[in-house]
């Protein structure tokens, strides 16, 4: 049976990881908002989350787009996520950097302008985005500080102000986890580990995060890993 599409008064960026398909399901349901799923394809090793956030927003009854970028592919390319000479971190070398391996240049700027047109063109004026507290490692670019200069920036828009929220952007990965619990998310449907493959590696900088946060939820996280 299929489920009919809403009208649209928003519009969420799902990756089809934890954080974002958390979010999704906290909009859907906590806040009864009707988003417009948009996702990149930016050449990711990861590209299984997409898959990921394709299933949520169809489960939910949005409506989906999936952007492809790969062609901008070269600005990325001193960005373990994406290049293939560069191989995804071990957390434990990256503990406390600021900008690790995995950071994608500007990725999340590039991202929400496009949304943020995106959403000018379909007549709404908010956007959401899943960015939280790295507690291990961190992104100039999931700051609270970012969200706030940004938002300053799009309030110049002189006729279709768009906002920028990130419900989530003071939380660390437990709390996002066990809101997600609250809310029937079924974790099995995202996709975390940034090294891609059939099982997650366990011991990358996401995977450590998502483990630490399900260790502290007391539960087991879904997802096959492999041995190690």
């Amino acid at each position: 049976m299929e489920v009919a599409v809403k009208p649209v008064d928003c519009v969420a960026i799902v990756s089809g990881g934890l954080d974002s398909v958390t979010l999704l399901h906290y909009l859907v349901q906590s806040k009864k908002a009707k988003p417009y799923v948009i996702s990149f394809q930016y050449g990711q090793k990861h590209v299984r989350e997409l898959q990921c956030a394709e299933i949520n927003a169809t489960e939910l009854g949005c409506p989906y787009s999936q952007i492809d970028l790969t062609g901008l592919g070269a600005l990325f390319d001193s960005s373990a996520l994406v290049s293939g000479e560069r191989e995804i971190p071990h957390i434990e070398t990256v503990m406390g950097d600021p900008q690790p391996p995995t950071y994608v240049p500007n990725r999340n700027m590039l991202f929400l302008s496009i949304a943020a047109a995106f959403a000018e063109n379909k007549g709404v004026g908010t956007i959401y985005y899943g960015a939280q507290r790295h507690d291990i490692y961190g992104y100039w670019d999931t700051t609270q500080q970012f969200l706030e200069r940004l938002n300053s920036v799009y309030a110049l828009n002189r006729k279709s102000r768009i906002t920028i929220e990130a419900p989530f952007v003071t939380f660390s990965k437990t709390d996002t986890l066990k809101l997600g619990l609250s809310l029937g998310v079924d974790y099995a449907k995202t996709w975390s580990c940034y090294a891609g493959g059939d099982k997650a590696c366990g011991v990358c900088p996401t995977c450590a995060e998502r483990l630490t946060a399900f260790k502290e939820a007391g539960i087991p996280d879904p997802l096959p890993y492999r041995a190690s």
